[in-house]
């Protein structure tokens, strides 16, 4: 087998030299510990990981390590994670890690993968190469079923392909998920009578791992046609048990709450790019990266290197279709598209709610802003004979 290859950024502390400190980090992964024992054996070294390359970079270091494949439990994420992520964050002779990258081998990706992918959510919401518009329901929490299921509506009719619960939103006694998930799917009927169109609401199936299956399962006996879940709060596993039932034939919409703990910090934690592999490993169809012009902080190169692994050939695996959220409006979608491309679904909140004319006028204006990029005219001219769009843009800027 091949080995598993990681690249961590570091800063040694003052006494620790910076090869040291690397191979602190791979003997804590794999079979050291802190003092010389009597119970390693021959047999057991072999599984020692190597610490390949150590190079400046910044005020710290690169360095590259090889874990042996044997000592991965094949098909088991959390554990890959206790391997290439576990208690190295905590180690006296770092100031700081950052776990940025990780490849695994074939004969460890022994996954599905996403069963729809970018082509297959095309082909569910009829659309071809144009990026995809999609709304959060808002406020986040606190609409009773019946609101939220207009505010769908509304956002169908006026042009989303995708409408999602937003991540706090699971089955609240205000709104509860077996109430408002029929009440939403009525008025997306309706909506699919008026329009044409077939859109698809992610419903957050969200819970305690021995329910997750059970909730979801019931969602689908309910007509819901998309699922979501938050992968940090609810685990990896929770994508894997989603994606792997034979009973769920819908898409897996994955949204990524509580990453910044880990991913914001440019020299401590675990970058976006080994959540986003292990997302698209485990099966998730969709999943929020985020943006470059929105309200959360975001390096472009990062970000484009992460969608990347979500779209690159990664042995034979579909695509998992990039999310980018968080602040954005129809004023910023060239930005977006431009840097990030068209394999990219657009996600607004405050930017199609907050429209004056409200959220079918928010949707319109979404959309519209899409065209303009597609036909290759700017936002500020397009807008000049869309009426939603104009006043989109006059409310909330280009930028």
């Amino acid at each position: 087998m091949s080995d598993v290859t990681a690249i961590y950024y570091f800063r040694p502390r003052a006494d620790t030299s910076p090869e040291q400190a690397a191979q602190a980090i791979c003997e804590e992964e794999t079979t050291g510990t802190w003092t010389d024992i009597s119970t390693t054996t021959e047999y057991v070294r072999r599984l020692d990981g190597a610490v390949e390359s150590v190079e400046p970079k910044g005020q710290g270091y690169l360095t590259k390590i090889t874990y042996p494949a044997e000592i991965f439990e094949p098909g088991n994420v959390p554990q890959y994670l206790s391997v290439v992520a576990g208690n190295l964050f905590g180690l006296g002779r770092v100031e700081a890690v950052r776990l940025l990258d990780v490849e695994f081998p074939r004969e460890l990706v022994t996954f599905s993968g996403p069963k729809f992918g970018i082509d297959g959510v095309r082909r569910l919401v009829g659309s071809q190469n144009r990026p995809h518009v999609g709304t959060i329901i808002k406020p986040k929490v606190g609409l009773n079923p019946t609101d939220t299921a207009e505010v769908a509506y509304q956002a169908a009719i006026g042009g989303v392909d995708l409408i999602k619960d937003d991540e706090t939103l699971t089955d609240q006694q205000f709104c509860p998920l077996f109430e408002r998930l029929p009440a939403v799917m009525a008025r997306l009927d309706q909506a699919k009578t008026e329009t044409g169109r077939n859109v698809l609401y992610a419903v957050n199936v969200t819970t305690r791992a021995d329910k997750i299956l059970e909730r979801a399962e019931h969602a689908l006996e309910l007509g819901a046609n998309m699922l979501m879940v938050d992968v940090i709060s609810a685990g990896f596993s929770a994508v894997q048990a989603l994606a792997e039932d034979p009973s769920i034939k819908v898409p897996i919409h994955v949204h990524r709450t509580m990453h910044a703990a880990m991913t914001r910090n440019p020299e401590h934690g675990i970058a976006m790019r080994t959540f986003a592999k292990l997302v698209r490993m485990l099966g998730g169809d969709q999943l929020h990266t985020g943006s470059v012009s929105g309200k959360m902080s975001h390096d472009a190169e990062e970000l484009l290197g992460d969608n990347r692994a979500l779209t690159d050939q990664c042995y034979g695996l579909k695509s998992t279709f990039p999310v980018s959220s968080g602040g954005l409006h129809p004023g910023k979608v060239q930005t977006e598209l431009r840097v990030l491309g068209t394999d990219l679904i657009l996600q607004a909140g405050g930017g199609i709610h907050g429209h004056p004319d409200g959220t079918a006028a928010g949707a319109r204006a979404m959309r519209q802003a899409v065209d303009a990029f597609m036909e290759g005219i700017p936002t500020v001219e397009y807008a000049k004979d869309h009426y939603e769009l104009d006043r989109a843009l006059k409310k909330w800027g280009t930028s």
